[in-house]
Parts: structure tokens; C-alpha cells; sequence
């Protein structure tokens, strides 16, 4: 019996079909949905809202959401869809068109990814896509230690990986235990990876 390939999907595509409900991601052409637990959710919520209260603090002209789609691609030239866990984009961006819909195609200020059990999406094809796209600042949140020794040394430790875009690549600083997570975007951001990480388990209401 001879099968017929499954069509990859555009990115155009993808925004057309995207079912109702739930989060999902353009990955090779294929719509696959975005599951999350509830201390992920937890620690993606918190950093949105410790983002935002910088914006409004310091009347910074940026936007914090968790539902942003933004298109990249692949080193093949292959688009994505990717929606990271939490985004940040300048106010003048995400007003130039208020009537479109959550997708953007230009760079981001700041992606946030909290890794889960495919962590090596984050810590290799996103990094690749983001750096790619030319996001200015990407975050990895490993707040479970997940990821393998080669990123998180030995003992693995809970981390904040916060990533710059330089002349078009990607320097890394990374933060651990109370260390102060530091960002170029909100430079006076009073927050710890041991915040983070106790988010996870705690969200007020």
C-alpha cells in the first residue's frame, strides 16, 4: 500500500487551520499541540506579570503576553510556527496593527522559553530559530534541572539561561540559585532564579 505524504503546512496555512482552544506550534510543517503543566504555567505566569510590572513601573513602551504566535525558520528554510511561553514586543509594533491577529513575523524583544521534558527544543532548535529571526533577548528557564550536565554542569542545578543577541549571535549569561537574572530589556528587574524556581509551586490568585 502506498501512502500519501502528509502536505506540510505554510505558516499562512497553519494561522488559517489553527484549531480552536489550546496552544500549538507550526513544527515541520505539522500543527502539534503545546502542552504544559500547571508549575510550568505557574513560572511562565510569574515572569508575565513581574515583566509587566516593570513596564508599568518605568512606563516602558513594551507589551507582555503569553499567547503570541511569531513566525521563524528552521536552517532549511523550513517556516515555524512558534508561541513562546511568555513574549515581549515593543508597544509600537503590536499597535501598528491592532486589528490583525496574534501572529507576528518581525523580531521580538524578549522570548521566554520554561523547558519542559523536550527541553532540547529549547536549548537547540528554538535558540537556533530565535537567533536566527533576530530576537534581541531569549530566555531559557530550566527550572526543574532538566536539561542534560552539558548545559547545566555538574551537579545540575536549576537555571535562568538569558541569552543577547550580539552582531547577529547569541551570548549567554547564566544565573543560578540567588543570583539576580540579568536583562538588557528591563535592566533594574529585582528578581532571582530562587524566585523562579518557588513560583512553580505557589501562584497566588
Amino acid at each position: 500500500m502506498v501512502q500519501t505524504p502528509v502536505k506540510k503546512l505554510t505558516f499562512e496555512e497553519f494561522l488559517e487551520q489553527y484549531p480552536d482552544g489550546g496552544i500549538y506550534e507550526l513544527i515541520d510543517g505539522v500543527i502539534i499541540p503545546v502542552e504544559a503543566t500547571r508549575a510550568h504555567k505557574n513560572v511562565a505566569r510569574f515572569l508575565m506579570l513581574a515583566f509587566n510590572d516593570e513596564i508599568r513601573r518605568l512606563g516602558l513602551e513594551y507589551i507582555a503576553d503569553k499567547d503570541i504566535i511569531i513566525r521563524t525558520f528552521t536552517d532549511a528554510g523550513q517556516e515555524q510556527g512558534r508561541n513562546p511561553d511568555v513574549s515581549v514586543v515593543s508597544a509600537s509594533q503590536w499597535n501598528s496593527n491592532v486589528l490583525a491577529y496574534g501572529a507576528l513575523i518581525e523580531p521580538i524583544q524578549l522570548a521566554v522559553e520554561v523547558t519542559s521534558t523536550n527541553w532540547d527544543d529549547d536549548y537547540v532548535d528554538k535558540l537556533d530559530e530565535y537567533q536566527r529571526l533576530g530576537i534581541i533577548e531569549y530566555w531559557i528557564v530550566d527550572y526543574l534541572a532538566i536539561a542534560s550536565r552539558a548545559y547545566l554542569g555538574n551537579p545540575k542545578l536549576p537555571t535562568v539561561f538569558v541569552y543577547q543577541l550580539v552582531e547577529g549571535h547569541y551570548q549567554v549569561q547564566k544565573f543560578t540559585g540567588n543570583d539576580h537574572i540579568l536583562s538588557t530589556t528591563f535592566p533594574e528587574l529585582a528578581l532571582t532564579v530562587k524566585q523562579v524556581i518557588a513560583a512553580s509551586q505557589i501562584q497566588k490568585l
